[in-house]
């Protein structure tokens, strides 16, 4: 059921632009307005929930390490799973951010002949990294659009990425490891009946809409064609704020709104991770319990009853009972 609600509300969306564009003749609306829109929800979303985590007290040292911790000198710690101090854990988030490496420690677990069994298992690993280094480069493929002159790290970044040129026009590699790592994640979300279980609509709809967004790109640089001249026209005026509207086909209208869809939906949804992960103090915390007392803020003085106190109070019954007393009458 939540795959066909997020599929339908993909389909939604594309017929919605079709219909806006083609038949309402709103290009100004989903050429301007809207990504406009997008882009305001996306910056105040983001900060509101930065804002927000980073003012949830922390009141324990809770950072999640799979290593020996700094301890006695002849002890060997490993400073990448039990980080220590700042730069210990700076390296570890360097790690985690780059080359996701908690990810890539993952493993399997699978149940033979009656045997708990556990393995590697690193394709959800090179999926995601395949992933989100394919959407970083066609991400800032895309300033070309929105910069004149053409960045130079762009057109430096064009020909790392489409030097396996096949007819014209260029064949980027990065477009097919982009298309083909989302369809990898969204069959391995319905392949496994355990995650297939445990999966809402909120993890099928990115899916779908990275989906949509690849392969209506995808259509417009390979098949049915667009003009550049005019997008790049369209792009230039609305980072300069001096928006125009020029003749372009439905494809890229299409193309575009989902694009606004997938900017405003970001902050509300499980994509925030890329800035949460920064703020997780599982993550982003040292691990030096055994080198550093941590007093909870949250404490507050209380009157505490001593085990002395307490003896002076119930001392006839506890000697009546036979308990052993640390002082006699």
């Amino acid at each position: 059921m939540s795959t066909w609600s997020s599929l339908i509300a993909i389909v939604l969306l594309i017929t919605i632009a079709i219909v806006g564009v083609q038949v309402a003749g709103l290009q100004m609306v989903f050429g301007v307005v809207i990504p406009y829109i997008a882009i305001a929800l996306f910056l105040i979303g983001v900060v509101y929930r930065v804002i927000r985590w980073a003012m949830s007290p922390v009141p324990f040292r809770i950072p999640t390490t799979s290593g020996q911790a700094r301890s006695l000198p002849w002890i060997k710690n490993n400073s990448l799973e039990s980080p220590h101090n700042g730069f210990t854990t700076f390296l570890r988030m360097l790690l985690e951010v780059l080359l996701f490496r908690s990810l890539f420690r993952n493993t399997k677990t699978d149940l033979k002949e009656g045997r708990l069994l556990y393995g590697s298992n690193k394709w959800l690993w090179l999926g995601g990294i395949v992933f989100h280094y394919s959407f970083l480069v066609i991400f800032l493929r895309h300033f070309k659009y929105f910069a004149e002159p053409t960045p130079a790290f762009v057109t430096a970044l064009q020909s790392v990425d489409g030097f396996f040129q096949i007819g014209l026009p260029i064949l980027y590699i990065t477009d097919m490891l982009f298309l083909a790592a989302v369809s990898f994640l969204f069959i391995r979300r319905v392949w496994s009946p355990q995650l297939r279980y445990l999966s809402l609509a909120s993890d099928y709809f990115p899916l779908f809409l990275l989906l949509a967004i690849g392969c209506t790109g995808v259509l417009m640089r390979y098949f049915t064609k667009v003009d550049i001249v005019a997008v790049k026209e369209l792009g230039t005026g609305l980072l300069s704020f001096h928006p125009v509207v020029p003749e372009v086909g439905v494809m890229f209208y299409i193309h575009l709104f989902l694009v606004s869809s997938l900017i405003a939906y970001f902050p509300f949804s499980k994509l925030m991770h890329m800035a949460g992960i920064f703020l997780s103090p599982t993550r982003n915390l040292a691990n030096n319990n055994r080198t550093k007392r941590h007093v909870n803020p949250w404490d507050y003085p209380v009157h505490v009853h001593t085990y002395a106190e307490y003896e002076d109070e119930f001392r006839p019954v506890m000697k009546a009972a036979g308990l052993p007393l640390d002082k006699e009458e």
